[in-house]
């Protein structure tokens, strides 16, 4: 300290110097409540010393404990000091035993000092206080951990669900139960589970195409051009059912000049045939649809409509002698059909079929109607079902389908208008048969057909068409020039099983 303590209030003048030097006697003087107080500034009580009595501090420099003065004993502790000894005022005081050693409460300042606190021991409330401290701060940490744990939880909840509040976009409605009759959905339904895929191996070729279920014996009608490389040695033909249920396939009978064939196949159970419709009753601009496996994905469902009728096409020709060329006097639809969709139906609104999908026109196509490698362009054909089934029903009776004839060897190289008979047959023989349809008609080399029954015909190929359009025994009406003058002949289509 850098200032002395004041002895009492009655000596303002004296005090204990903060050196080493020896305090000033003071002569007591009366008790009074001042010396009290004093003493209890310093945080001492005194019971069992008499009224008048004072102790007069002394400090010795260096020491933090307090002396007592005027020749008394020392004895006692103040701390880490020296022993105090209050000083006798009477001899009654001296003969009192010396007082308990007194201590400073722990947590009040002495002198603007730390608290004193007794050595060698710990007070009973500080260790009760030490437990509650550990005991707050292990509650706080388990706090903390938990709290984490919890705010983690949330946390992954919240970014899951975005939120306390659910998000829930609109929900459609309740779907309606089935599909008007005649829209594309409703065809599709009915007539999927009667569409096949056949894969066909031989010859070093293999085919993908489309067929169609005519009768619970298994008898599927497709293209001839599909099943063509499955007929040599070694062939093979499988048919893949929508169900995905896929059997093997035996040729019953094909014919090249129609372009079709049927096949069968055994032990297959629930088969669905497709009904046939007319393709007589086709009006232009009909709707229809086409199912088949183009590019070899079964099922696939196109639509369209009906562009045009009685379109004449030949496909084929690639055995160079004509025995593969093909003559349809087809529908034409803009229907997407594409390399696979062959031999597929051509379906109306009531899901009967109308047509056998056959050839399709590309961008690539130079010569005309062929498989479309290149792809649809809305331009595809399909032979009328019509024609299709009473060809089915021949190969399926006698494994060969007949062809209506008129009895005559056209110039295919003629390139006026109409269709004009050669002079004579390939083999050198007369141009109209002998005894046949034409020559009982009336014809005669060099004649050019311009019309049948009432139909223009513009070429050799559209005569073949329009012909086989027809079955044997069909009467028909000629219109033919001779000579510059018209004529009009009628005549009765025989009947050939030769392409």
């Amino acid at each position: 300290m850098d200032e002395g303590i004041p002895t009492s209030p009655e000596t303002p003048g004296d005090t204990v110097p903060a050196t080493g030097e020896r305090a000033k006697e003071v002569t007591p003087a009366a008790p009074s409540e001042a010396a009290v107080d004093t003493d209890r500034d310093f945080g001492l009580a005194r019971p069992g010393t008499t009224p008048g009595a004072r102790n007069v501090r002394e400090v010795s420099e260096g020491s933090e404990g307090f002396t007592g003065s005027e020749g008394g004993e020392r004895g006692g502790s103040w701390g880490d000091g020296e022993p105090v000894r209050a000083a006798a005022a009477s001899p009654e005081a001296a003969q009192q035993p010396p007082p308990p050693p007194l201590f400073l409460p722990l947590d009040e300042p002495r002198d603007g000092r730390a608290p004193l606190q007794q050595a060698g021991a710990v007070a009973p409330w500080e260790r009760r206080r030490t437990r509650s401290r550990r005991t707050l701060v292990a509650g706080a940490l388990l706090l903390a951990v938990v709290s984490g744990a919890v705010g983690g939880l949330i946390g992954a909840y919240l970014e899951r669900t975005g939120g306390l509040e659910s998000v829930q976009l609109p929900q459609p409605g309740p779907p309606p139960p089935g599909r008007p009759p005649g829209s594309v959905a409703a065809i599709a339904a009915r007539a999927l589970p009667s569409v096949v895929t056949l894969r066909v191996t031989g010859a070093g070729e293999q085919a993908t195409g489309t067929g169609f279920v005519l009768d619970t014996r298994g008898h599927i009608l497709t293209n001839n051009h599909v099943v063509a490389p499955g007929v040599s040695a070694g062939g093979r033909i499988t048919v893949t059912f929508s169900g995905g249920t896929a059997a093997r396939a035996t040729v019953v009978g094909r014919d090249t000049g129609y372009d079709l064939a049927v096949v069968q196949v055994h032990g297959v159970r629930g088969l669905t045939p497709l009904p046939l419709g007319d393709s007589d009753a086709v009006r232009v601009g009909d709707p229809v649809v086409a199912i088949g496996a183009p590019f070899d994905l079964p099922g696939t469902v196109t639509a369209g409509i009906i562009s045009a009728k009685e379109r004449p096409i030949t496909s084929g020709g690639g055995s160079g002698d004509g025995s593969d060329v093909s003559y349809v006097d087809a529908l034409q639809t803009d229907a997407p059909i594409n390399p696979g969709n062959s031999g597929g139906p051509l379906l109306d609104v009531h899901a009967r079929a109308v047509g056998v999908n056959s050839a399709i026109r590309s961008a690539d196509d130079q010569d005309g109607p062929g498989d479309g490698r290149a792809g649809s362009i809305g331009l595809g054909f399909a032979i009328p079902i019509n024609q299709a089934e009473r060809v089915a029903e021949e190969l399926i009776a006698t494994g060969k389908a007949t062809h209506p004839v008129i009895g005559i060897t056209l110039d295919m190289d003629y390139t006026g208008d109409g269709a004009r008979i050669d002079a004579k047959a390939a083999d050198g023989g007369p141009a109209v048969t002998a005894d046949g349809p034409g020559a009982r008609a009336g014809l005669a080399a060099g004649d050019v057909i311009t019309a049948l029954d009432g139909q223009p015909v513009h070429s050799g190929e559209e005569l073949i068409v329009r012909t086989r359009a027809h079955r044997p025994g069909d009467r028909l009406s000629l219109t033919v020039e001779r000579a510059g003058a018209e004529k009009r002949l009628t005549l009765v289509l025989g009947s050939s099983d030769r392409n």
